[in-house]
C-alpha cells in the first residue's frame, strides 16, 4: 500500500472519527441545553417572580402558520406596531438526533433504500403569504400597546457592573469620538461599526492610535459600541433586530452629533449594518469601506438562514473552533451558562489574565 493510499485511508477514518464523535458529544449537548432551560425557568422565577421567555421553543399558540418567511412585531411607540422580517435561526434550531437522523433518510431515500409516498400531490399544493409569530416575541409584546415605555430591570445573571449594565437611556448608545486637538471644526466625519463580541475598542485601541495628525486635524472620528455590545445598553426586552441597530446609530451618532455626511468603516457584522446605513442615506454616505463582510453564497434552492448556520455552525466537535461556535449559534441556554460564568465574573477573570500574563 502506497503513502498516498495510507493517507487517504487517515483521512476517511478521521473523518468518520469526527462524525462520530460530534454525534455523541451534540446529542449530549441537546439533553444538556433542554435540562438547562429547565433549571433557569425556575432560577427565573425564583429570584425574579417572573418567567422569563427563551428562543429554544415555539408552543403552538404562538405560531400563526408555518412560513419560510418569519416577521416581528416590533414597538414605533406606545401605541404602534412595525412589521419587519427577521431570521429564523433564532429559534428554528432542531436537534442534532433528529437533523442526523432526517440526513440518514434522505440519504437512503437518494439511494432508492426506502421509498417515500406524498402524502399531497405536489401540483396541489399552493403558495400562501403567511406570518409567524414566535411565543418569546408574544409575551415580549404583551401589555405594551398603550402602556408607557419599560425600562426592564438587570437579570440576576447579567454583570452587575456599570460598564457591562449602563443605567442610561436604552436608546442612546456610547460613542468614542475624536476630535480635532486645536479645537478647529473638521472637515468630515467618519464613523467606525465594530463587528460580533466586539466594542468601539476594536478601532480605538488599533486603527486610532495610528493616525497622523494631518488625519486627525481633518476628521472627526466616531466609534461607537453597537446595541447589547461594550458600553452600550442591553435591553432584555430587545430583538436586537437590523432596524432597531440602524435607528440606534442614526440617534446616538447622526443627530447627536449633528453628522450630515460621512465616510463608513465596518467590520464583520458591522458591514452589515453600515450597508443598511448607506441604503438609508445614500446622499449622505461618501465613502464606505468593509472589512470581513459576512457572505456566503445560496445555492439555488436552499433555504439561505438555515444554509448559512450549518455552514458557520456545523456542529463538529473538530477543529475547536468550529465546536466553539457550534454550542453558541445552537445552544441558547449552554450559551448563558458560558456568559454567566465568564462574562458576569470577567473582572476576576481580567486580573486572572493579567497575573498569567504579568500584566503585558
Amino acid at each position: 500500500m502506497g503513502s498516498g493510499a495510507v493517507r487517504t485511508a487517515l483521512v476517511v477514518a478521521g473523518r468518520v472519527a469526527n462524525d462520530v464523535l460530534s454525534f455523541v458529544v451534540f446529542t449530549l449537548l441537546d439533553v444538556v441545553d433542554v435540562l438547562l432551560c429547565f433549571f433557569y425557568k425556575l432560577a427565573d422565577y425564583a429570584l425574579e417572580a417572573q418567567w422569563k421567555p427563551c428562543y429554544c421553543s415555539s408552543s403552538p399558540g404562538g405560531i400563526i402558520s408555518g412560513s419560510s418567511k418569519i416577521f416581528v412585531l416590533s414597538m414605533i411607540s406606545s401605541t404602534k406596531l412595525h412589521l419587519e422580517d427577521i431570521s429564523d435561526t433564532l429559534y428554528s434550531r432542531p436537534s442534532f438526533l433528529s437533523e442526523a437522523s432526517k440526513t440518514v433518510l434522505d440519504e437512503l431515500r437518494r439511494r432508492k433504500l426506502i421509498r417515500w409516498r406524498r402524502s399531497t400531490p405536489p401540483s396541489s399544493v399552493t403558495a400562501a403569504t403567511t406570518v409567524t409569530v414566535n411565543s418569546t416575541i408574544i409575551q415580549m409584546l404583551q401589555g405594551k400597546i398603550g402602556s408607557k415605555k419599560s425600562h426592564p430591570v438587570r437579570s440576576w445573571s447579567d454583570c452587575p457592573c456599570d460598564c457591562c449594565s449602563p443605567s442610561g437611556s436604552r436608546d442612546v448608545l456610547f460613542v468614542h469620538a475624536e476630535c480635532p486637538k486645536d479645537g478647529s471644526m473638521a472637515e468630515e466625519d467618519v464613523l467606525f461599526i465594530h463587528g460580533f463580541i466586539s466594542s468601539s475598542a476594536f478601532w480605538t485601541e488599533t486603527v486610532f492610535p495610528n493616525f497622523g495628525d494631518e488625519a486627525r486635524a481633518r476628521y472627526r472620528l466616531l466609534a461607537v459600541d453597537l446595541l447589547g455590545f461594550g458600553k452600550s445598553p442591553k435591553p432584555v426586552d430587545s430583538l436586537y433586530t437590523l432596524r432597531e441597530h440602524v435607528e440606534t446609530i442614526e440617534k446616538s451618532v447622526l443627530e447627536c452629533y449633528n453628522v450630515k455626511s460621512f465616510h463608513l468603516v465596518a467590520h464583520s457584522l458591522g458591514s452589515l449594518l453600515a450597508l443598511a446605513l448607506a441604503v438609508k442615506h445614500p446622499g449622505a454616505v461618501k465613502s464606505l469601506t468593509i472589512l470581513a463582510p459576512p457572505y456566503f453564497p445560496v445555492p439555488k434552492g436552499e433555504q439561505g438562514t438555515q444554509y448559512v448556520l450549518r455552514r458557520v455552525a456545523p456542529r463538529r466537535v473538530w477543529p475547536p473552533i468550529t465546536f466553539g461556535s457550534s454550542v453558541i449559534c445552537w445552544y441558547e441556554h449552554i450559551s448563558r451558562t458560558v456568559c454567566l460564568i465568564l462574562c458576569k465574573h470577567h473582572r476576576l477573570w481580567e486580573r486572572v489574565f493579567k497575573l498569567a500574563t504579568r500584566n503585558r
